[in-house]
């Protein structure tokens, strides 16, 4: 009779796998922001777009400058020209662009499923979304620094056939400029925070272009609660800011708007899309 002997199971493979670091989340956000194709178009398309709504500002004082009289061109240097370069229809468009580009770098994952997948593959949720903060809010910050830059030159390029161009050393120049370069990124982070929120296609471009742009044409500056909720909104704020020579202040508004405070307006917004983002997004399920 055989003693029977036992036989113990085989130990289970292990494989040291570094952990994922920062700048892999960062990495991985990047190829995922770019690889879709309504973020590529929607850069490129508003980038052009944005230059020819300037570009055609310009050529239109041109066409028009016979017309001028004496007193409009001697506000047109600096005040009209600066204006030519980053019209209020470009500032429009810009919410908008923006706006709609931050919402769907996350709506988009929310609509197709894939955050289920991010998610499992990194549970760390906060430090996923402050990688994607990160990453959109450079590749914005890219985005209206090139569309700003690219329409001041060829605008000024324009206007320099009537010598009516500024220069970029022109005093204040650099105040409206980074006001236009920021504004993208402010937009697209607001965007991204709604999305947070929300987590519906449709619903959160339409929530996106209603709090950037609707809410402020229906604000008024006639009474102290509709003046200082009109002058937190991005638009009014870019609006003070551009503003190069100082335009006079209407007599009748009791509550007029300051340009110190408007940057606080820009940081205002830019931090409450991050917290929503950061706050709904890694403790809602998805």
């Amino acid at each position: 009779m055989t003693a029977l002997t036992s036989v113990a199971p085989p130990a289970p493979l292990t494989v040291d796998e570094p952990r994922a670091r920062f700048r892999d989340l960062l990495l991985g956000e990047w190829f995922k922001l770019l690889s879709l194709r309504s973020i590529r178009w929607g850069l490129v398309l508003g980038l052009l777009g944005l230059v020819f709504l300037n570009a055609n500002a310009a050529i239109a004082d041109v066409n028009d400058w016979a017309h001028f009289s004496d007193e409009q061109r001697a506000w047109f240097v600096p005040g009209g020209a600066l204006a030519s370069s980053f019209t209020n229809n470009a500032c429009i468009a810009t919410l908008l662009i923006a706006g709609s580009l931050g919402a769907v770098s996350l709506v988009s994952e929310y609509a197709t499923g894939q955050i289920r997948t991010t998610f499992a593959a990194v549970p760390a949720r906060r430090a996923l979304l402050c990688a994607k903060i990160l990453v959109l809010t450079l590749v914005m910050t890219v985005f209206g620094a090139v569309a700003t830059g690219a329409s001041f030159f060829v605008s000024q390029a324009v206007l320099s056939n009537k010598h009516a161009g500024i220069s970029i050393a022109e005093p204040g120049i650099w105040q409206a400029l980074l006001a236009s370069a920021l504004l993208p990124p402010v937009c697209a982070l607001t965007g991204l925070g709604l999305a947070a929120l929300i987590r519906h296609s449709v619903a959160t471009v339409v929530a996106t272009v209603t709090v950037l742009l609707l809410i402020p044409n229906f604000l008024s500056q006639n009474h102290h609660w509709s003046a200082c909720l009109y002058h937190a909104t991005p638009f009014r704020a870019w609006q003070v800011l551009h503003d190069l020579i100082g335009a006079p202040v209407n007599p009748h508004l009791e509550f007029p708007a300051e340009p110190a405070g408007e940057w606080w307006v820009y940081l205002a917004w830019a931090l409450g899309g991050v917290l929503v983002t950061l706050f709904f997004g890694a403790r809602r399920d998805v």
